[in-house]
């Protein structure tokens, strides 16, 4: 199996675990090997220029037997169908894992959207949408920012989706701005959502934050609200980086100067202290705790045997192989799984979907609260999972997923 396809890598996953479920589902786990639906559609879009460029799209929904489709709208120049096919696969697993009645999808366009004025970008959203509305709404698919995509974005999409159906419908996108049916909370869900994981985690282990050394891989929108939060809990980053490289400082780095560098959109080649070091350096560091944020595929069979962490948190989705996961598991570096440990942006999302189909909104204190309950809930169940059948917490993740899927499906009679 190749690692670098992360579809494939999805499916394994699943064939693991469900070693521990056979014989009770066997009609149906077949047919969550598969995503249900893809679309792929052509984007025209008319550019500054005059010039009419095709845009390249798809949609994978991968299981609704729980819910409606839900999760990520992703614009990047490297998008591939089996990428989108694996992120909607893994939704339907993240949002089983914290029982959210939800399945999994996703969406990506093949574009650098660096490359693209304002307007050129929105008329790629809303052609977008013109191609696949039929296909979405509250009660069926629910779509939400990703990589590369923000508030503006979902603004135009769901301004687009009420013209085509000619109703207002925010419910059918999250995500989206507080004045037009955003939820409170969802700004500081990204920074603490992840804090929730991480602390239950040392806390069932009986161990704290404290002076504990991190690496993030990757300061980008999530990895950049995790550095913010790192002064507060008592521990130190040593490690982070960016498209153009990382940087490295034993002592800890200057939280205040890369939080400055990010926000002005400037690269941390213009750090003024501490070591520069490539992204595949950065993985290898000597450290409690790494944390990739970047993309899938960072840590593989190749370089997993020169991983020094003792702990691993995934912030990205599928950012190690199965290989990796196999290597690591031997070598007691347990990992908390991105199905879990990055589920606060769709927990939050389904607040949101439920607060705009009950026309009724909550505190940004309520929303932090049952975000914190769902978080640690997840995570004792994944525990539990892990220890009773004595596996790595992805496969304890997948089981208590997979069972709650399976039966959905088996109760519904498919």
């Amino acid at each position: 199996m190749s690692t670098n396809n992360p579809f494939l890598s999805a499916q394994s996953q699943m064939q693991t675990a469900y070693a521990f479920l056979a014989g009770r589902y066997d009609e149906q786990f077949p047919k969550i090997l598969n995503p249900e639906r893809i679309i792929e559609v052509n984007i025209p879009v008319k550019m500054d220029s005059g010039e009419i460029r095709n845009f390249v799209g798809y949609r994978a929904q991968h299981n609704a037997a729980r819910g409606p489709y839900k999760w990520g709208i992703r614009y990047h120049q490297d998008v591939t169908k089996d990428e989108v096919k694996a992120l909607s696969t893994w939704m339907s697993i993240k949002c089983a894992t914290l029982d959210l009645p939800l399945g999994g999808g996703k969406w990506g366009i093949i574009v650098n959207p660096k490359e693209l004025s304002e307007r050129e970008l929105e008329q790629l959203s809303r052609g977008w949408v013109q191609k696949l509305y039929k296909y979405i709404g509250p009660l069926d698919d629910v779509p939400a920012p990703d990589v590369n995509t923000n508030g503006k974005i979902m603004s135009w999409m769901v301004d687009e989706y009420s013209r085509l159906v000619g109703h207002w419908t925010p419910g059918t996108f999250t995500g989206k701005p507080l004045s037009i049916g955003g939820s409170l909370g969802r700004d500081t869900a990204t920074a603490q959502g992840w804090l929730y994981v991480l602390e239950a985690y040392l806390t069932a282990k009986k161990d704290t934050l404290q002076g504990k050394k991190i690496v993030i891989q990757w300061a980008g929108n999530a990895g950049l609200n995790m550095i913010e939060l790192i002064d507060r809990t008592g521990a130190i980053l040593i490690g982070t980086s960016d498209s153009h490289g990382g940087i490295y400082d034993e002592s800890g780095l200057d939280i205040a100067q890369i939080v400055e560098l990010k926000k002005n959109k400037k690269s941390l080649t213009e750090y003024k202290w501490g070591k520069q070091i490539s992204n595949s350096e950065l993985l290898e560091l000597a450290c409690d705790i790494l944390i990739p944020a970047a993309l899938e595929n960072q840590i593989t069979g190749d370089n997993a045997k020169n991983v020094k962490a003792h702990l691993i948190m995934e912030l990205a989705n599928g950012p190690i192989t199965p290989e990796a996961d196999t290597v690591l598991f031997a070598r007691n570096i347990p990992v908390i799984p991105d199905i879990l440990a990055n589920a606060w942006g769709v927990t939050v999302s389904y607040f949101e979907q439920v607060q705009n189909n009950a026309n009724y909104f909550w505190s940004r204190a309520e929303v932090q609260e049952k975000l914190k309950l769902k978080m640690e809930t997840a995570l004792a169940g994944v525990l539990h999972s892990a220890e009773e059948h004595n596996v790595m917490l992805r496969t304890g993740a997948y089981v208590v997923a997979m069972e709650r899927i399976l039966e959905a499906m088996k109760v519904r009679g498919e």
